[in-house]
């Protein structure tokens, strides 16, 4: 039986082994910390696509009883003018697949994937920091540690998110991340006075950020601040405080007249800060026996398509692996089925950063066109991105 070696928790780690799984093949995930990926305090909205990836590795519900529906967006502009409202998976789907987005937090969404791999019998060993790879004259390949551990395997997975060691190992000339030129700071309050938005999303173009809240069941708010700033550093990060980036917030929305403000003020102690980055193009995704998903071979900073990204990636890898015969062959028709999408995802969600932090005048013209646009019926979501559908039975082809 085939062994794949997957570095890397997160999303696509524990979602490609079950989807090796259910295709006959066997996996190990490694991953590097000692309790688990869990970016405890971010949180992530599963689009269409990626419930439809979930649907087909028989993972969907398990996630649906932890998230909450996120049907529509209301924007609004730095004034407090509404600018209109965007349905979200509106209409009949005609299959199995839920077309309203969830919204969960993403140590939530681990977790799920974490137990439902563990209900398989799949094995996930901690504390295994990938730091290179060999292959062997078998045509193998051996995954070495920091801990000084070794594992051998028919083919290695990286998806070890856009840090990606295994991008490297791959192609040392592989391109890194790129900074989008904002930050993002978010956070969780229940004492806000602002107008609630549950089963939805309230986006606000700022003047000088863009902000975004939605309403958990239990009556918490759920924000994120996107501004523009240099990119911050671990020491950055880690050594300003939540008063600190309070203030700087306060300050940005200091020219609106919108429920930012009252957000922000009415957080507890803990504001969370980050980078935003995305990975436009990676020239090479495979070299026969090695192979990266997800973040690690692209990321989108804006497109909120992340998540879903990584696991309509986890399922086409395993179908190609289950159906092309040789796994450098299986390895290159993946790359050929996913390249021209998630490129054009990452394109697009370029353009949306680009809409966030517009000039002067762009912003007024935005403003004034968007009712416009959104009253005609202009989709939030192209139908070629969330309408993304995979049959797991259909046979795949060889590129």
């Amino acid at each position: 039986m085939t062994t794949a070696l997957i570095v890397g928790g997160g999303i696509a780690g524990p979602a490609t082994a079950m989807a090796l799984h259910k295709a006959g093949i066997r996996s190990v995930v490694h991953e590097a910390y000692d309790v688990g990926a869990d970016e405890a305090g971010a949180f992530v909205t599963l689009m269409e696509n990626g419930l439809d990836a979930l649907r087909a590795i028989d993972a969907l519900e398990p996630v649906l009883e932890r998230s909450f529906p996120a049907a529509g967006v209301d924007f609004m502009s730095s004034s407090g003018r509404a600018l209109g409202h965007v349905t979200l998976g509106d209409g009949p789907s005609g299959d199995a697949t839920p077309r309203t987005p969830r919204t969960l937090r993403r140590s939530a969404l681990y977790r799920v994937l974490y137990e439902e791999a563990a209900r398989r019998g799949i094995p996930v060993e901690h504390g295994k920091r990938f730091t290179g790879a060999t292959a062997t004259p078998g045509g193998r390949v051996t995954a070495s540690f920091a801990d000084g551990s070794t594992a051998e395997g028919d083919l290695l997975i990286g998806a070890d998110g856009l840090r990606s060691t295994t991008r490297q190992v791959i192609d040392p000339d592989a391109p890194g991340p790129r900074y989008t030129g904002l930050n993002t700071v978010f956070g969780y309050t229940r004492d806000s006075s602002a107008p609630a938005a549950p089963d939805g999303y309230r986006m606000i173009y700022g003047k000088r950020s863009f902000v975004g809240y939605t309403t958990a069941p239990d009556g918490e708010t759920w924000w994120f601040v996107n501004m523009p700033g240099p990119e911050l550093t671990r020491a950055d990060i880690t050594g300003t405080t939540s008063d600190q980036w309070r203030e700087r917030l306060l300050a940005l929305f200091a020219q609106d007249t919108t429920p930012a403000a009252d957000l922000v003020a009415a957080t507890g102690p803990t504001l969370i800060s980050s980078n935003t980055y995305d990975l436009p193009r990676l020239p090479v995704w495979q070299n026969g026996t090695m192979v990266v998903i997800g973040d690690a071979a692209h990321a989108a900073a804006h497109a909120g398509q992340g998540g879903s990204m990584a696991l309509e990636d986890s399922v086409i890898l395993a179908k190609c692996l289950r159906d092309v015969p040789g796994i450098p062959q299986a390895l290159k028709t993946y790359e050929h089925l996913r390249r021209d999408r998630v490129e054009r995802v990452v394109a697009l969600s370029a353009r949306m950063g680009d809409d966030k932090m517009p000039s002067r005048l762009k912003r007024v013209l935005r403003d004034a066109m968007m009712p416009r646009l959104l009253e005609r019926g202009r989709p939030g979501t192209p139908g070629w991105l969330a309408g993304h559908r995979i049959d797991w039975q259909a046979p795949v082809g060889a590129a």
